[in-house]
């Protein structure tokens, strides 16, 4: 069950990890997806495996979540979207999914609608009658500053450092006095760390270096070098928020799915408050932070 605002009557401003996974077809952790609930309002940030899955285990009308955000193109992040968009019409969505995102996003949106024209006919213009709206994305480019502001909702993006895949975004949700800004894929980023000052709450992307050069057994050596140079490692996220100061920090995008050592190593340059994300564990952003993790 969805937990309701907390005592204080403060408004509801919450995270949930939809995904904490990789590109690795892994069911304990589904693809990089992040839910924020702010103002009445539902976003979703990165689009990967599952998305769907989760959102219709936290029973989440697909109406209501209707504001997507890329971070950047890769198809771990991306892969979903075809899945929230013609499930979540199916399955009762009457408006357009919106998308916002680095350049290349329109046209991704243009052609997935291409792809699934035959569906989109059937359904809407033949079988089931579904509302036309429903099948309809309203994608946008966008560049870094403000995207959307909305009912005291401000979500800002901004550019991070994926190595050699650009653009690629982070961004910044702020609502009702508090904040929380999410990586996406980046290596050590100055501009990341300008722009988390005075944040509540911290999600970054990470890479547990000794574990990951032992568990990928795909790549070869050149390309898991390639790997761990375009992320961050604990040790480097570590520094990193020792310099942000978060009132938490979070992991999420975890690389490999098993990472035993990121808590040792973030703990070599930064004590502050830290969670290692899990899929579903959700986080309440007020005078409080309140991590809840889901029932096994």
């Amino acid at each position: 069950m969805r937990q309701k605002a907390g005592a204080t009557n403060q408004p509801l401003f919450r995270v949930t990890l939809l995904g904490t996974g990789n590109p690795r077809p892994a069911m304990s952790r589904f693809g990089p997806s992040i839910l924020v609930e702010a103002g009445g309002r539902k976003y979703i940030f990165d689009c990967g495996r599952g998305v769907t899955q989760r959102l219709y285990q936290l029973g989440i009308p697909f109406n209501d979540a209707d504001a997507l955000f890329l971070t950047h193109l890769h198809s771990d992040h991306t892969v979903g979207i075809s899945d929230l968009w013609l499930t979540g019409w199916v399955m009762g969505r009457t408006v357009p999914l919106r998308a916002w995102g680095p350049a290349g996003t329109a046209e991704m949106m243009t052609h997935l609608q291409q792809a699934y024209s035959f569906d989109v006919h059937m359904r809407r213009d033949v079988d089931e009658h579904l509302p036309a709206d429903g099948a309809v994305i309203q994608a946008h480019d966008i560049e870094p500053g403000v995207v959307y502001e909305q009912g005291g909702v401000k979500v800002t993006a901004f550019a991070v450092d994926h190595g050699p895949v650009k653009p690629a975004f982070g961004y910044r949700v702020d609502f009702a006095g508090r904040s929380v800004v999410l990586s996406g894929d980046t290596r050590f980023s100055e501009n990341l760390i300008r722009y988390g000052q005075g944040v509540d709450v911290l999600i970054h992307e990470v890479l547990d270096l000794d574990a990951y050069r032992g568990a990928d057994k795909v790549y070869t050596p050149q390309q898991v070098q390639k790997v761990i140079d375009h992320h961050t490692t604990a040790e480097e996220a570590g520094i990193l928020f020792s310099r942000v100061k978060p009132r938490l920090a979070v992991y999420s995008h975890i690389v490999p799915v098993a990472a035993p050592n990121l808590i040792a190593a973030t703990r070599r340059k930064y004590s502050g408050p830290l969670e290692v994300g899990e899929d579903l564990m959700s986080v309440d952003i007020g005078e409080q932070i309140q991590v809840h993790r889901p029932t096994p």
